[in-house]
Order: C-alpha cells, then sequence, then structure tokens
C-alpha cells in the first residue's frame, strides 16, 4: 500500500527534487562554461589581439577552468553536506545532543545550537579555503598570504564571530521568544538596523583589524580624484590605498561606508597596473554607481527580500511539517518543557534551503546588476574617458585573468559584470573618432 501524500512527506520530496535539479543545473552550467573556455583557448578573440598576449589569454582559460572544476567538488561537498544536516537527520542528532547535555533551556540551547552548526561547518569549509588559496590561488601566481598570515585571519574571524556574532544571535532569538507572534518582524527591524550599522562601522572598525589603509600620496592621482569628485558632486571622508598585496596579486578599487562615513579605497595592486588618468576612470564608475543611486537600491532590495523571508520563516517556524519534512523533531519533546517551538532550528533550515530555490532566479539579479555596470560604464565615460576605463578594463582582465570567451548561458546566470566583449563594445562606442 503506497503512503500517504502528507505535507511533511510533500516537503521532503519538493525539496529533493529542488536539490537534485539545482545540483544538475549547476554540473551542466559549469561544464558549459569549461567547454566554452577551452574551444577558444587556442586564439585571442580579435577585439583584443593587440593587447592580451595568446600566451596571458590561455593562462586566463587555465585559471578559470582550474577554478570552476574545484567548484565541481565544492558543489558536490555542499549538497552532501546539507542533506547531511537535513534529510539524513545531522541537525536533529545536533539539536538533541545539545538538549541531552544542557537540558530544555529556551535561549542557552537554540543559542548553543547555532554556535555549534557554525563551528561543523567552519571546520568543513577550511580546507576547502584553504585548497583554493594555498593551490589553485598559488599556481596561478595570485596568492601572497603566508600560512602565518592565513591562521591570523581565520583566527580574529572566528574572534569577531563571538563577539559580534553571538550576541546578535542571542538578541535574535530573544526576540523571536519574546515578541509573540510578530517576532519575525522584530527581529527583520533589528536585522535592518544592525546592517545599517555595520555601513558605518565596517570602514573604521572591522576593515583595519585585517588591512592596512594608508592616506594615498600621490600627489598627481590625489589632485586628479579631488576634480573628478568635485565635477560629480561626491564627497567622501578620505581617500585611501590598502594593502592588498599581502594577500592577493588581484587588483580593485571601491567606496566604501555609508553617509557621512563613505571612503574611497584603492587597492595598491590597482595602484601599480594603473596611470592616474586609467584610474581616475575606474573611480568615475564607482562614482556612476552613486549617482544612479545602485547602492541604495541594493538597500532596499535587500530589506525587501529580508521582510518577505523572515515573514515566511515566522509561517513556517509554526507548521510541523517544515521540521518535519526536512528531517528534524519540530519541538522540543513532551518530558522536556513540551510543544516549544525552536527557532534555532527554523532558521538554519529556512536559510539552508532557501538557496537551492533562489538559485533558479539568479539570473534576474544578475541581469540587474550587468544593466547597473553598463549604466556605471557610461558615466564614467561622460565624466571621464571612455578610452581610459577601456584601457584599464583590459589591463584588470589580463592581470586577473579572467576569461573573455564565457559562455552565453554562464553568464546569464552567474556573472555580476557584463563579459569582456560586450563591456568593451559598449565603450568603443562611446570613443571619440581621432
Amino acid at each position: 500500500m503506497n503512503a500517504p501524500l502528507t505535507p511533511a512527506l510533500l516537503t521532503t520530496c519538493v525539496f529533493g527534487a529542488a536539490l537534485l535539479l539545482n545540483v544538475a543545473v549547476k554540473l551542466w552550467l559549469a561544464s558549459r562554461q569549461i567547454r566554452a573556455v577551452a574551444r577558444h583557448r587556442g586564439a585571442v578573440p580579435a577585439e583584443f589581439a593587440r593587447a592580451i598576449p595568446l600566451e596571458t589569454h590561455q593562462r586566463a582559460a587555465d585559471y578559470t577552468v582550474a577554478r570552476l572544476r574545484f567548484g565541481l567538488l565544492e558543489l558536490a561537498l555542499g549538497a552532501a553536506v546539507l542533506l547531511g544536516w537535513t534529510l539524513l537527520g545531522g541537525l536533529d542528532a545536533l539539536n538533541g545532543a545539545l538538549l541531552d547535555a544542557l537540558g530544555p533551556r529556551p535561549l542557552l540551547q537554540p543559542l548553543a545550537l547555532l554556535v555549534a552548526f557554525a563551528l561543523i561547518n567552519g571546520l568543513i569549509d577550511l580546507p576547502v579555503s584553504a585548497w583554493q588559496t594555498f593551490v589553485i590561488e598559488q599556481r596561478f601566481g595570485f596568492n601572497r598570504m603566508s600560512a602565518r598570515l592565513w591562521w591570523a585571519d581565520l583566527l580574529k574571524s572566528v574572534a569577531l564571530g563571538v563577539l559580534i556574532g553571538v550576541p546578535l544571535a542571542a538578541g535574535a532569538l530573544w526576540l523571536m521568544q519574546a515578541t509573540g507572534r510578530a517576532w519575525w518582524l522584530w527581529t527583520w527591524g533589528a536585522w535592518m538596523a544592525f546592517s545599517l550599522l555595520m555601513l558605518v562601522l565596517y570602514p573604521t572598525l572591522i576593515a583595519p583589524l585585517f588591512n592596512k589603509f594608508e592616506p594615498l600620496d600621490d600627489a598627481v592621482l590625489r589632485e586628479r580624484v579631488a576634480a573628478l569628485m568635485a565635477r560629480c558632486g561626491f564627497t567622501a571622508k578620505g581617500l585611501f590605498v590598502m594593502d592588498g598585496s599581502r594577500r592577493s596579486a588581484h587588483a580593485n578599487a571601491y567606496f566604501t561606508g555609508f553617509g557621512a562615513a563613505k571612503r574611497v579605497v584603492f587597492f595598491d595592486t590597482l595602484l601599480a597596473q594603473l596611470t592616474p588618468p586609467e584610474v581616475e576612470a575606474v573611480l568615475a564608475h564607482e562614482l556612476g554607481h552613486f549617482r544612479h543611486r545602485h547602492i541604495v537600491q541594493r538597500i532596499v532590495l535587500l530589506f525587501a527580500l529580508s521582510f518577505a523571508g523572515l515573514a515566511l520563516l515566522g509561517w513556517l517556524a509554526g507548521q510541523g511539517w517544515f521540521y518535519a519534512g526536512l528531517g528534524v523533531t519540530p519541538n522540543l519533546p513532551a518530558s522536556m518543557g513540551g510543544a516549544v517551538p525552536n527557532h534555532a532550528l527554523a532558521l538554519l533550515l529556512f536559510t539552508g534551503v532557501v538557496p537551492v530555490f533562489m538559485f533558479f532566479v539568479s539570473p534576474l539579479a544578475a541581469t540587474l546588476s550587468r544593466r547597473h555596470e553598463f549604466q556605471a560604464d557610461a558615466y564614467a565615460a561622460r565624466q571621464a574617458s571612455a578610452q581610459e576605463l577601456s584601457n584599464a578594463l583590459v589591463k584588470l582582465y589580463k592581470d586577473n585573468a579572467s576569461t573573455l570567451t564565457p559562455d552565453p548561458l554562464y553568464v546569464r546566470f552567474y556573472y555580476s559584470h557584463p563579459p569582456a566583449s560586450e563591456r568593451m563594445a559598449q565603450l568603443g562606442a562611446r570613443v571619440s573618432p581621432a
């Protein structure tokens, strides 16, 4: 006789099918990208032939393929770990062990569950991170981290997790327990307030724990940057150079902070690779994001998605089939306090399962991000120079070993920035004829 299709069984089936489809699509996309990159390895695209040597192009292809192949192993490991935590009973076993050890303490036991879960996942991810840094990045000449610095960064991250993450988790759990059925709304408000606070505090309190930030001392570049920012009507708290070369040969520039706490940060590797006019054009691109309010739009979108996600979690946390269908016991056993909802279990299940489904809408987010990049490029072309931005981007593609020949479908799912050929074509149309 066939078992009846209960809500819990349906949840199990839907989650299992979604996870299987998620892994299959990611494998398919990665294989397409590997084939596309390998197929064009033997020749530099015509539009880049004068700027990028064949040897550099082939190095970028090999780097891309190496990362993709390792990514397949990460994908398999991630799927196995998620299955282990859910349908195979790992999270339920961990929760039960902590109940036996700590008893039915409404705040302490759920908090211990969150901490233990984070520690175990961190240990699982540790060899993955080490391999990426000391094997793949090292092989292609990008890694500049010593083992000592890698461990120091790890210990600092753990310390920050204890000092910030644990109190934050405890506060969230308290809100979940103390504010009744509308706990998700209170939790959302607290989370948004914390996120905004971190935008202000991160540049001055946390980032300097990992990197050194020195004022920009290049007088010529500083003058160009000041003139650009004046033209754009933009103010910042300071111009800084970050010692990115301590960890990697990759180059970048970015804005950090919010409101009056905004900072302009250049990687020292970027300043070593680009001329002042090229740096000015890259900075103009970043200013374009602010001029078009892309940062504000992304913050608002994050707030809206967080609101919807927590509202959904607030409903799911009260549904027994949500827990049972994902392999865990929904409440504390009757012998240990009765049907007391375990909000930590709901939170862990939700944050583990939702990304499986959200992957299928990732092309929408990627499309929006690429559109923003085109808009920022157009702004940079007006405020600085399309030619200098084009020159800078070609140097960055070359020095960062970015592939010039991605698979179009892979781009649609994963690329937050337009591929090199599309971006150069847009900028080329804005270069005045000689």
